[in-house]
C-alpha cells in the first residue's frame, strides 16, 4: 500500500523547495482535512501497513539515522540505537501487536434509567494531528507520538527541530519516501514555521519541549480549542537514602544523568544524599563516571556534545555555583562540558532555579527524609523521580507524599521505555502520556453511544406524578 522501503542515501537527496508561509500550512492541512474524510486512515489494515511500513524504514536505515544523529549531537551509534532506533521499534511491535484490540468498540452496562438499551463506546481517531518535536532526542521524540496517531486511525504533520538540522532531514525524506503527503508529512523551518501552524485549527497537537514554549503551545491551541498533548520537564529529583546500594545507586545515576550529555527531560536534575553516606557516595560518582567514560569525557568522542553555543553558554554559568567537587572544564569550540558534579549548592543558586539540561549535577545533603519531600513539594511537579532505598516504608512514603509524572525505584530514567508504563507529566510538567495503549489513547475520542430499543417505549421518563415515583424508587 505504502512505498517501498529503502535505505536513506545523501547522494539521492534533494531537498524539496515549497513556499514558506501561512498559505503552505493551509495548504497541507486541507490537503490531509480531505484525505482523512475518505475515512482511509480509520481502516484497520491501512493503519497496521503503515506501521509495518515505519518500522522497515527504521530499521533499513539505522545507519543514516546515526549518522544524522552524531552529526547534530556527536551521539555515538550504541546511544543512538538504544535511545533513537530500539525504543521506537519495540513501540511499534507492541502497537501493532495490540492495535486490533484497542480499536474494537467496547460494550459497557446500561444504568436502570436506560433499562432496555446497549451502551457502547467507539474509539474514533481525532483527525488531523500537529507533532511538534524537540532536539534533545531528535528523532524518536518525533516518531513516537506518530506511532500513536498513525494506530488511532489520524493524519499527522511532523515539525522536527531546526537545531538539528541533519535528523530533522533526514525525517523529512524518509517520510516524503514513503507516505503519501495528504496522509503524513513533514515541515522543516525555525520559529516562524511553528507560528504560522500554530495558527491553523488542528484536532490535535502534541508537542514536546520546555516549559516555557509548552505554554505558548497551549495558548496558541486555546484559540482554537485544540486538545493537547504536553510532554513538558522540570527539575526532577533523584534520592539515595542510607539504605542505598551505592555502587548500583552511583552507577545507575550516573548513567542517566549523563547519558546524552543531560539533555533529557527525565534526566536526574539534582540529588539528595543522606548524611550517612555522603562522603562515600561521591567518591563511587566519581568512579562511576571515569568508568563509563574515562578521564578526560571531553576527548571521548562517543560522549555527547551540547547542541549549541546558547544553550552551552547558558551551562556554563553554572560551573562558578557552589563547589566543583568533580569536573567543571570545557570545550567551547565544540560545545562539550564534562559531567561535573557541585556540592555545597543551595536552592537559591541559578542552578537550581530552573532545569538544567546539562552535564551538571548539584548533590545536596539531608539528615530527614521529610525535610527533602518538603522541600521537593514547594517546586513545581517533576516530570520523574528516582528513589534509591530498599526500604519499603521509605518507598511508599515517597510514593504518598510526593506528586511527579513518573520514574524508578533504585533506576534512573528506565521507566520511559516500556511500552506497558505511560509516560507523562503533571501539573508544570505536562499534560497527558503516551506510549503503549496510552499512545493510542493520547489520539483517541472515545464516543459513547446508547443504543435504545424501539420494541418498547418505557413511560417513566416522561413527565408525571407516576413516573417521578418510580423513578426515586429506581435511584434508591
Amino acid at each position: 500500500m505504502f512505498k517501498s522501503v529503502k535505505p536513506f542515501s545523501c547522494r539521492r537527496y534533494i531537498k524539496l523547495k515549497i513556499e514558506r508561509g501561512k498559505s503552505m500550512e493551509k495548504n497541507i492541512l486541507a490537503q490531509q482535512k480531505a484525505f482523512f474524510h475518505t475515512g482511509k486512515t480509520k481502516a484497520l489494515t491501512y493503519r497496521l501497513d503503515a506501521l509495518y511500513t515505519l518500522r522497515s524504514l527504521i530499521k533499513e536505515n539505522e545507519s543514516s539515522i546515526a549518522e544524522a544523529l552524531q552529526k547534530d549531537l556527536r551521539k555515538s551509534f550504541f546511544d543512538s540505537f538504544l535511545t533513537e532506533i530500539a525504543v521506537l521499534l519495540e513501540e511499534i511491535k507492541f502497537t501493532i501487536k495490540h492495535v486490533k484490540k484497542w480499536s474494537r468498540p467496547a460494550k459497557v452496562k446500561s444504568s436502570l434509567t436506560t433499562f432496555g438499551s446497549k451502551s457502547m463506546i467507539y474509539p474514533e481517531p481525532y483527525g488531523n494531528t500537529l507533532i511538534i518535536a524537540p532536539w534533545n532526542y531528535p528523532f524518536q521524540l518525533a516518531i513516537a507520538p506518530l506511532i500513536g496517531a498513525i494506530a488511532a486511525g489520524n493524519t499527522a504533520v511532523i515539525k522536527p527541530s531546526e537545531l538539528t538540522p541533519h535528523t530533522s532531514r533526514l525525517i523529512a525524506h524518509l517520510i516524503e519516501e514513503h507516505f503519501p503527503a495528504e496522509y503524513i508529512t513533514v515541515v522543516e523551518g525555525g520559529v516562524e514555521v511553528s507560528e504560522n501552524l500554530l495558527e491553523e485549527s488542528w484536532d490535535h497537537i502534541f508537542f514536546t519541549g520546555s516549559v516555557a514554549v509548552g505554554r505558548h503551545i497551549m495558548k496558541a491551541a486555546a484559540n482554537h480549542l485544540t486538545p493537547v498533548t504536553l510532554e513538558l520537564g522540570g527539575k526532577s529529583p533523584a534520592i539515595i537514602h542510607h539504605d542505598a546500594q551505592i555502587n548500583h545507586a552511583a552507577k545507575r545515576l550516573v548513567w542517566g544523568k549523563f547519558l546524552n550529555a543531560g539533555q533529557t527531560c527525565v534526566a536526574p536534575d539534582f540529588v539528595y544524599v543522606h548524611q550517612e553516606i555522603h562522603d562515600k557516595f561521591l567518591k563511587e560518582v566519581t568512579a562511576q563516571i571515569e568508568s563509563l567514560y574515562g578521564e578526560n569525557a571531553i576527548e571521548n568522542t562517543s560522549y555527547t556534545k551540547i547542541v549549541n553555543e546558547k544553550h552551552f553558554k547558558r551551562l556554563s554559568t553554572f560551573l562558578t555555583n557552589g563547589q566543583s567537587y568533580y569536573g567543571g572544564r570545557v570545550d567551547e569550540s565544540n560545545h562539550l562540558i564534562e559531567p561535573t558534579i557541585l556540592t555545597e549548592i543551595n536552592w537559591q543558586d541559578p542552578v537550581m532555579q530552573d532545569e538544567i539540561f546539562g552535564p551538571i549535577l548539584p548533590v545536596l545533603c539531608y539528615k530527614e527524609l521529610d525535610d527533602v519531600i518538603s522541600k521537593i513539594n514547594e517546586q513545581p511537579k517533576p516530570l520523574a523521580l528516582y528513589l534509591f532505598s530498599d526500604d519499603k516504608k521509605v518507598q511508599q512514603k515517597i510514593l504518598q507524599s510526593i506528586s511527579f509524572g513518573g520514574g524508578c525505584i533504585n533506576d534512573t530514567v528506565m521507566h520511559l521505555s516500556s511500552p506497558h508504563l505511560p509516560f507523562g507529566g503533571v501539573g508544570n510538567s505536562g499534560i497527558g502520556s503516551y506510549h503503549g495503549r496510552a499512545s493510542f489513547d493520547a489520539f483517541t475520542h472515545y464516543k459513547s453511544i446508547l443504543k435504545q430499543t424501539t420494541k418498547v417505549d418505557f413511560p417513566f421518563r416522561y413527565p408525571s406524578e407516576k413516573s417521578l415515583k418510580l423513578l426515586k424508587k429506581l435511584i434508591k
